[in-house]
């Protein structure tokens, strides 16, 4: 039943707004009742909260999922195939995670199992071998920008398959050759 609420929750919060969804649409969409969303999450904010989770982990297996090798701007590129490859196999966790249900703050600490982890520690290595120059933060939030806005377009249409690849292509060496040492 928390698969099926967690599932149901996911597809409804990235396609309707939040404020829109009911405890008892939620719970129709899972064929269960409100009382199952109070006793598996206390209610609507702990099933948001549980599908935010569920999206930070997978996000994180598959970017953690990328080998370090001996060249740390081959493994941002590797990085960024593996975030937009997610964001494509998972839309709606995507669009979940940073499609407005929850806020995002890139400033704050990175955890142990943040998404972001491994792109930082390939930034580090960059910046350590002077492949790149300038602050981790900044250079993680360029990269985060144009592949979230490139990843985003893909997902919403605005890019046919061919354009998409092209842009992706052409778009992550640029921004890895601005931040050049």
């Amino acid at each position: 039943m928390k698969d099926r609420l967690v599932e149901s929750a996911t597809e409804m919060f990235a396609t309707r707004p939040r404020e829109s969804i009911t405890i008892r649409a939620l719970a129709a969409a899972a064929g269960t009742a409100t009382a199952a969303v109070y006793s598996l999450f206390d209610g609507k904010d702990g099933l948001i909260a549980e599908v935010r989770n569920r999206a930070v982990a997978g996000l994180f297996r598959e970017l953690s999922a990328v080998a370090a090798s001996d060249d740390p701007l081959a493994d941002l590129y590797a990085l960024a195939v593996a975030y937009r490859r997610w964001g494509r196999e998972h839309r709606h966790l995507y669009t979940v995670l940073f499609g407005g249900v929850q806020s995002f703050d890139p400033s704050g600490e990175v955890g142990a199992a943040d998404p972001v982890r491994p792109l930082i520690e390939a930034i580090d290595r960059a910046l350590s071998v002077s492949a790149l120059s300038g602050d981790a933060t900044s250079i993680a939030l360029s990269l985060w920008v144009t592949l979230h806005g490139l990843v985003t377009l893909e997902l919403a249409g605005a890019l046919d398959a061919a354009t998409a690849e092209t842009t992706f292509r052409s778009t992550v060496p640029a921004v890895l050759r601005g931040w050049a040492a």
